[in-house]
């Protein structure tokens, strides 16, 4: 995968429209768990886009929005879904949070274990 892929991939995955149903934003506000593989691939992704801005001192809007939501959005959609009474992949909330530290070091520009 190179960068531009991988940025391609992570803004479809918060992309909320029916061209993506599969985008992991609509699966989690559906109350529904990530495809198989959709984690992996995004952690991959995000790993791209760090060694790709490594050294920039500017990211894209649409990237950066996408990061957020990513980061973000993901925890708020599992906390609101879990209020409903779904049962998410008991390992759901460790992926959010490495997806979390993933984008936090894609900003601060040191790469940290996502253990």
């Amino acid at each position: 995968m190179n960068y531009e892929t991988a940025c391609k991939f992570l803004i479809n995955q918060t992309l909320l429209n029916e061209e993506n149903p599969n985008a992991l934003l609509i699966r989690l506000q559906q109350g529904q768990a990530p495809i198989p593989g959709q984690i992996t691939s995004i952690l991959l992704a995000l790993k791209v886009v760090f060694e790709g801005l490594k050294d920039a001192t500017v990211v894209d809007k649409n990237l950066a929005y996408a990061l957020y939501q990513l980061s973000i959005k993901t925890q708020q959609l599992f906390a609101v879904g879990r209020k409903k009474g779904v049962q998410w992949p008991p390992l759901l909330l460790q992926d959010l949070l490495r997806i979390a530290t993933a984008t936090e070091c894609i900003f601060s520009g040191e790469w940290q274990s996502l253990h």
